[in-house]
């Protein structure tokens, strides 16, 4: 029997950053955010819907991606959370993703290091990442956050590293 956790608050705050629900007015941000990938921009109706599957599986989970506001401008900057991805409900991965234009700012640690805290308030022990080997950033910041590295994967897009990290 799976255990029981509880789920992830839908609103978490630190001192630069608000992480609140998904609402369908980040769908334009969303798509800009999505195109830094070099794959182009996909269509907004296509990232609404996202947008709506993100909000109904975080009500079907406990567990969610939540976009991030600076608070000070209140500008969308990206996203961070947990999903299933590559793992399991019991044991999510944490996943972010911000804006080439404010990354080196120490938003993503700040970010993830409170996704951590509510992953732990779950009542969860464990967290995964994953991440290509050439994204050195994304590797820097689960060092900061305590991810150790427990296998190499090669997948259709290159070497992928599965960190983990118990959570108190």
């Amino acid at each position: 029997m799976a255990a029981a956790y509880e789920p992830m608050p839908s609103r978490l705050e630190t001192g630069r950053l608000l992480l609140r629900p998904w609402k369908e007015a980040d769908a334009p941000e969303f798509c800009a955010l999505l195109s830094e990938r070099g794959k182009g921009t996909p269509p907004v109706e296509r990232i609404r819907a996202s947008i709506a599957e993100f909000l109904a599986e975080t009500e079907r989970t406990g567990i969610a991606l939540l976009p991030i506001l600076r608070r000070e401008e209140g500008d969308f900057i990206g996203y961070c959370g947990l999903i299933i991805g590559r793992t399991t409900l019991e044991e999510p991965e944490i996943a972010y993703e911000l804006f080439r234009r404010v990354h080196g700012r120490g938003y993503a640690t700040e970010a993830a290091g409170a996704v951590l805290g509510a992953a732990a308030a779950t009542g969860r022990t464990r967290l995964w990442s994953t991440v290509g080997t050439w994204n050195a950033p994304s590797l820097r910041v689960l060092d900061k956050l305590g991810f150790e590295r427990d296998h190499l994967s090669q997948e259709e897009n290159g070497e992928v590293a599965w960190l983990t990290r118990a959570l108190p």
